[in-house]
């Protein structure tokens, strides 16, 4: 279907404004720019907002209000391993813990270069292993444990949520997994080749994030890198996997829901037509960008079996 006329509307605005690409400036640039374009929303108010350490790793913990204990949804950010910190997180973790009903644990993972693959995962599975044993101190259950990410956060997710089966645990009751990035070494997809450039992630810009996050190409087949390269998908959390159409990573998300089902697993994939890569983060912006969230937290509440 058509781009949705408030994404029209702002890719317009952005090309007019010019400038260079993400790839085309020095990292903490890029991280400067990302950090502007998804400010933190103190204004979606919930209960309680701590900054902690989880595992060795900084992470903030967002909790609802009412009375515990309540879920847990560890959420990884998305940035492509290379930008994005809590702050670009803020937003939608506020909206996952007030429509949800969750405690939220942000992760405020390893960024590359400085730090290559695979720190950000190990950073990610070690603060999910934290708060199966300290949820209880923010009125969490850590028997109702979810991991939720975007984009390199939505691949964040999914290779956590490998590395708990293959390791013996945390228990993961379910991931959502917001148009993640899944394959590191096919780039020649009908989206990668059709949403290459004017939608706000290019093809590329994800070139770039690769060469820092996995700069050794044959690294890139490891299923922690790429979980869709895993040869067994079975006994892995029910998943949603929700991708958007005007984004080269549209194929490789549904490609993944697609092989988790095949394997055996529980996965919905949704499609939202007419948006593009980042709507996860644009509920305040964009009017279409809010029925996703809230079919994320629906989904949320449904594999907590909250009513």
């Amino acid at each position: 279907m058509p781009l949705d006329p408030s994404y029209d509307e702002m890719l317009r605005q952005l090309a007019a404004l010019g400038g260079p690409s993400l790839a085309e400036v020095p990292v903490e640039v890029g991280r400067e720019m990302f950090r502007a374009m998804q400010p933190a929303a103190p204004e979606v108010e919930v209960a309680a907002v701590t900054d902690i350490t989880a595992g060795g790793v900084p992470a903030r913990v967002y909790r609802p209000h009412g009375d515990g204990p309540f879920p847990v949804a560890m959420m990884f950010h998305g940035g492509g391993w290379v930008i994005g910190d809590l702050e670009t997180a803020d937003s939608q973790s506020r909206e996952v813990c007030r429509g949800a009903d969750t405690v939220v644990v942000s992760v405020d993972y390893r960024l590359a270069p400085e730090h290559r693959f695979p720190a950000a995962a190990e950073d990610c599975y070690s603060a999910t292993l934290w708060a199966t044993e300290h949820a209880g101190v923010h009125d969490g259950d850590p028997g109702s444990l979810a991991v939720v990410g975007d984009s390199a956060g939505g691949n964040l997710a999914a290779v956590v949520a490998q590395m708990a089966r293959d390791r013996g645990g945390p228990r993961i009751g379910f991931q959502l997994l917001v148009y993640p990035v899944t394959d590191g070494v096919n780039f020649d997809t009908a989206s990668y080749r059709d949403n290459a450039e004017g939608f706000l992630l290019t093809a590329e810009a994800m070139h770039w994030f690769w060469d820092h996050y996995v700069p050794v190409p044959d690294h890139r087949r490891n299923p922690y890198a790429s979980p869709l390269l895993a040869s067994d998908l079975s006994a892995l959390p029910p998943a949603l996997i929700m991708t958007a159409e005007y984004d080269p990573l549209r194929d490789e998300g549904e490609a993944y829901g697609r092989a988790l089902a095949d394997d055996g697993v529980a996965a919905k994939i949704v499609r939202y037509d007419g948006l593009i890569h980042g709507f996860f983060a644009h509920t305040r912006t964009i009017d279409a960008a809010r029925g996703a969230m809230s079919a994320a937290c629906a989904a949320l509440r449904s594999a907590f079996d909250l009513k």
